[in-house]
């Protein structure tokens, strides 16, 4: 690359792309150009970047025809998994780099997956010109919990995740409002399956009705009961920390919250680990805010930490039964380090070039 890199955004109108734009704008401004692109129904529109006006342009088979990625020296895709299938490859053709949100290229090794404070010197080595980003939980949880087995040595893990709707996208936070709506000013709640009748049969990509409700179930169905979400955050955690037999076990629970997930985190590691000591890293651990004082009502939840990008840790403990053991909460914006913030840090990381 020469020059200030040419950037694209695919999938620019979607609730991640949306937080992208935004974050493209607070950031230090390393590009040159920004185009932005998404599906034929919102071709045309226009939206704002840096503060100038963009027109979307429709990635459709004319416009690959047209050479539509020519000239793009990073493209960000976040796009369903098949989407991503069908158009990465032809972004990398046309010489860009890809940093990609979906799940399509995840089982990939030679696809690297990156968290810049956790594994930086990964995004080195990308023989496929494609760099994936990992699930908005893992990344919720892998800062903190990376910044940690650096000191301590991760043995073990065993995670709650407590998931916002905003994970599946629009379509859940429309459910969810719509259940709050039908729920709000009753009495529902106090018997069994009274919630279900108010919300009826369309309780939209969810199995179970989520207002006044906990689902423990995020994703798609995998071997012996595990569902795709837990599978992805044991190996994700597993590549991103380079401990490919590292123990993990995950429940996946969708709550009712619009943004940002939370995650309780057992971990156990190699030597007796300190509160005061894990503190102390997590403290000063980048994209991480320790907000731990319970006995002033203080730690983080998923109404203050919304719209912020760190991840935020309170309730550390030593657990009760295992000095080498501690326990912790977090929460993280899925939409922001979850999804449009590593991505943007990726791309930052590219555009810098070797160290």
């Amino acid at each position: 690359m020469t020059g200030r890199p040419t950037l694209a955004v695919v999938g620019a109108t979607g609730a991640v792309g949306t937080v992208l734009l935004g974050i493209l704008s607070q950031r230090a401004d390393v590009w040159g150009e920004i185009r932005l692109f998404a599906s034929p129904r919102s071709a045309g529109r226009k939206l704002t970047v840096r503060g100038e006006e963009t027109e979307v342009v429709a990635l459709t088979e004319d416009a690959r025809a047209a050479g539509v990625f020519d000239g793009v020296d990073i493209a960000l895709f976040d796009v369903p998994d098949e989407v991503a299938a069908r158009w990465v490859p032809v972004a990398a053709a046309a010489g860009a780099v890809v940093v990609d949100n979906s799940g399509a290229f995840l089982a990939d090794p030679e696809v690297p997956l990156v968290v810049p404070e956790v594994n930086a010197h990964a995004v080195r080595r990308r023989p496929r010109s494609v760099v994936a980003s990992p699930h908005c939980t893992t990344l919720t949880m892998i800062v903190a919990l990376g910044a940690l087995h650096a000191e301590f040595g991760l043995r073990d893990l065993v995670v709650s995740s407590y998931q916002a709707v905003s994970g599946v996208g629009q379509e859940g936070v429309r459910a969810l409002r719509r259940q709050l709506s039908l729920v709000a000013g009753t009495e529902l709640g106090t018997s069994p399956g009274d919630v279900r009748r108010a919300v009826g049969d369309d309780t939209g990509p969810f199995a179970e009705p989520v207002a006044l409700n906990v689902v423990p179930w995020a994703g798609a169905l995998c071997d012996e009961g595990w569902s795709s979400e837990e599978m992805a955050l044991r190996e994700e955690t597993r590549r991103i920390l380079g401990l490919p037999r590292l123990p993990v076990a995950v429940t996946c629970v969708r709550v009712p919250v619009v943004t940002t997930h939370s995650l309780t985190v057992h971990a156990r590691f190699e030597d007796e680990v300190t509160v005061d000591r894990a503190r102390e890293i997590l403290a000063t651990a980048p994209g991480v805010v320790l907000c731990d004082d319970p006995a002033s009502g203080e730690f983080p939840t998923p109404a203050d930490v919304v719209g912020t990008d760190p991840a935020w840790v309170g309730r550390v403990r030593r657990a009760l039964d295992d000095p080498t053991a501690l326990e912790l909460f977090v929460c993280g914006d899925n939409l922001r380090k979850g999804a449009a913030l590593n991505l943007a840090q990726i791309a930052e990381l590219v555009a810098a070039g070797p160290e």
